[in-house]
């Protein structure tokens, strides 16, 4: 459920695993392993869950930010936990 009434989205378990699998695969290809650190910059979508799922599935940690931040709040966020990656 997105944050505006009628904003839905219907996935089967399949295809979110699909989806998570691809997106771990692509983590993967960027370099993030194990215990690396990642931020999430994303509306209430979709791609949010999956991207979260999909760090879990290869083990690094996830810090969502909420998408209404300002650029400095964003900045100061990762560096606090010294992320190595950012998904927007």
């Amino acid at each position: 459920e997105g944050n505006e009434p009628g904003d839905s989205t219907k996935i089967t378990y399949r295809e979110l695993l699909h989806k998570v699998c691809q997106f771990a695969n692509v983590l993967h290809s960027q370099g993030v392993k194990k215990g690396d650190r990642v931020s999430i910059y994303l509306p209430m979508i979709l791609e949010l869950v999956i991207a979260m799922l999909a760090c879990a599935r290869i083990g690094a940690l996830h810090s969502v930010v909420f998408a209404g931040f300002s650029a400095d709040s964003l900045c100061e966020r990762i560096l606090d936990c010294s992320c190595s990656l950012l998904i927007t």
